[in-house]
Order: C-alpha cells, then structure tokens, then sequence
C-alpha cells in the first residue's frame, strides 16, 4: 500500500530534494517540447528558506513542487515550477499543490495580483478553476527581474523577437479586486496560516 501524500510548505531542511525538483522538471520538459526557464540549484533552495515553496512528499520520496515570487514592489506574484514527479501522476497531487500555492500567495501578499505564465492544458484548467483568465503579457509585471527568468528557455528568442508582447505560453491572471467575498478553502488555509505562524515567517 502507498504511503499517503502530503503537502506542506518547504523550509531548509528539504534542499536535499532542489536537485531531483530541477532534474524533473528538466525531463519532463525535453519530454513535452517545451521550453523551462531554468532555475538554480540555489533559487529554488532560497525559495524555500523563505517560505516561498510547496513540496509534496510520499513518505520521504519527492512527488511535487512549486514556488511563489513577488514582482514589481509586491503588486504581483508569479506561482511557477509547477511539476508532479512521474511516479505520481495522475493521483490529483497538482491539483493540491495548485490550491496551496495559490492559498500561499493569498495569505502573505492578500492585493497582488497572481499570475501565471504556462504552456500546459493542465495548469490552464486548474488556474480557470481558481479564477484565473488569459490576459495579453502587458497586463502582467514589467519588472524587468521577472522577464530575464525566461532567458533560460528555449522560446526566448519568440519573446525577445514580440518585444515581450506574446510567446508560446498563455499569460493568465487573478485579481483580487475581481474576487471579493469569495470563500476561501478554510482547511488548506488554515494550515498555511499555522505553518507560517510557527516559522515565524510575516504575513
């Protein structure tokens, strides 16, 4: 019988899993065609540190991963790096770890707008559910910091060439503005709540 999964809010202890993250994501990128903005061994640690990722675990094997980050003065945050390690697929483990990163992005920046930029049906899906919707690329950050992330892809030359205007992925949006007194997933809030209280991480 398979362990149960479980998602949580990464911290330091768990860089020991940044290089099977980068590896999976690597591979399941050559897989599907398409282009990755690489990250470093180092990004997606600090990430952790900081409060800023989700990590799913079977037991002690890695099974998911995604992060946060904020842009233009905290105005927006991207959820990104979205990947499920092949061994768990279809169980629904992205589908959780969307709600938490979503849920993460919420509670610590509750006014920013959160944005995604992908290429997958998948994530496509799963951010219409959250309220997410397709927006042109100059609606998101012009924070020059945020573009320069997709100089490790191999659609960057198609960005670079539309003068940041469109590329292969689809930019999609939440607005808080657009979503007031909507309920909140109590149970998966609740539990960020209390792990970012316990680490002492402000929100």
């Amino acid at each position: 019988m398979q362990e149960e999964i479980t998602i949580k809010v990464a911290d330091a202890d768990d860089e020991k899993y940044v290089d099977t993250i980068l590896d999976t994501i690597r591979i399941a990128a050559k897989k599907r065609g398409t282009g990755i903005a690489e990250r470093s061994h180092e990004y997606v640690a600090t990430k952790m540190r900081e409060g800023k990722a989700i990590l799913a675990l079977c037991g002690d094997k890695f099974a998911g991963f995604s992060y946060i980050e904020t842009w233009g003065n905290k105005s927006y945050v991207t959820t990104s790096g979205l990947i499920v390690h092949f061994d768990y697929l279809g169980m629904g483990i992205a589908k959780r770890i969307k709600d938490y990163t979503f849920t993460l992005a919420r509670v610590r920046w509750p006014h920013a707008k959160i944005f995604s930029l992908t290429s997958g049906d998948a994530v496509m899906k799963m951010n219409t559910q959250l309220g997410y919707v397709p927006v042109s690329f100059n609606q998101l950050t012009d924070d020059d910091a945020f573009w320069r992330g997709c100089e490790g892809c191999t659609n960057h030359d198609i960005l670079k060439a539309k003068e940041r205007k469109f590329c292969i992925c689809t930019g999609m949006l939440y607005d808080p503005e657009m979503h007031t007194g909507e309920p909140t997933p109590i149970e998966v809030f609740q539990d960020v709540i209390k792990t970012l209280t316990l680490r002492g991480i402000p929100f």
